[in-house]
């Protein structure tokens, strides 16, 4: 198929309801509305693209279509993924993402006829089920006995978070720990939580000061790796944070889909700064090409489909600790993308995350 063919491209936003309720510091979720971009040709093949949009920059569906909007012409022309790159302000990252990743799902669909399945257009190795998998801890339980590392969303209230860090790992002695603060705390507030951090067997403390705030992790000491999230956007963004963390947590919504991210994580290896993916919630549209960019990362934290009422039919599966993305989930030919425990533990690196 020429890479030029015509496009026909439809846009929809849909309201993605949650199972339950997600708090973060600051914000409260019922739902995660996502714009939905559908590309289709004349041959009948059919590719979508979910984002979500950032939140935190005014970056929402109702936005990003009228972006997208916008540019219609230009997109039905037949746009290939550089000059996408281009087509949109750096702001319009995630509405950039969905018409590129509604582009490369329409590639992965075409790839059928050959047995190509969408991961191997972006020239992936065979992806394998990452053994990271973070989950909400406010979910009960039960619904955790499964996981092997735990997130917890922190909210700035040194006394109360701590409280929560005790009783996660009086719940669950036996996993890895991490925390996020999303940009909740102050240099000057923040002291009694580190203290706590070590004692708990927590392994990373993520985006604890607000963006535009970097510099204040010059003066942090912390026992335990310090990972960023919202200060770090995009591929220019990455040099500044080089010495005052450790990890970088790259989100295709942030970045504007792969061909950035996988840029970011060349970046970020030659900076000495270690990779995590994470996710705006979304379904399993969202989580496969992210879980693509898992496998150069040392962390993975793709439970967004989890929270969701409804998925995606394929979807990705949870199972045992890991998640698993059938080749189905991109639209290319069968095979489940997985691997057992005693598989992964033989084949990826050790990934402790002490703070170098």
């Amino acid at each position: 198929m020429p890479s030029r063919a015509r496009l026909q491209m439809s846009l929809a936003i849909e309201p993605l309801p949650l199972k339950a309720p997600f708090a973060i510091a600051g914000h409260r979720f019922e739902a995660m509305p996502a714009l939905v971009a559908t590309l289709s040709d004349d041959d009948g093949h059919r590719g979508r693209g979910e984002a979500c949009g950032v939140y935190y920059l005014d970056d929402h569906p109702a936005s990003m279509h009228a972006a997208l909007e916008a540019r219609r012409e230009a997109i039905e022309a037949g746009i290939d993924r550089a000059a996408l790159q281009t087509l949109l302000p750096p702001r319009a990252r995630a509405t950039r993402w969905t018409a590129r990743c509604g582009n490369c799902r329409r590639n992965a669909n075409a790839g059928r006829c050959g047995r190509w399945p969408g991961w191997r257009r972006h020239g992936r190795c065979r992806p394998r089920s990452p053994r990271r998998r973070r989950a909400g801890a406010g979910r009960g339980r039960r619904a955790l006995a499964q996981a092997r590392l735990l997130k917890l969303k922190l909210d700035g209230d040194a006394e109360l978070d701590i409280a929560r860090i005790a009783a996660a790992r009086a719940a669950r002695p036996d996993v890895r720990l991490m925390v996020d603060a999303n940009q909740a705390y102050t240099l000057q507030r923040i002291a009694p939580l580190i203290a706590a951090l070590a004692d708990h067997r927590v392994e990373l403390l993520e985006q604890p000061f607000a963006r535009g705030r970097e510099a204040d992790l010059d003066a942090l000491d912390c026992p335990v790796a310090v990972a960023a999230d919202e200060s770090v956007q995009g591929l220019d963004e990455l040099d500044a944070l080089a010495g005052r963390c450790d990890f970088v947590n790259l989100k295709l919504d942030k970045c504007g889909g792969l061909t950035e991210a996988l840029a970011m994580a060349a970046r970020a290896r030659t900076l000495g700064l270690r990779c995590m993916v994470g996710n705006m919630l979304g379904t399993s549209w969202a989580a496969a090409p992210a879980f693509a960019l898992g496998q150069l990362c040392e962390l993975v934290d793709l439970d967004g489909p989890s929270f969701i009422q409804t998925d995606r039919s394929p979807a990705v599966v949870y199972r045992d600790g890991l998640i698993h993305c059938p080749d189905e989930v991109w639209g290319g030919a069968g095979g489940v993308a997985s691997r057992s425990a005693a598989d992964a533990a033989a084949s990826t690196p050790p990934t402790q995350v002490p703070r170098p």
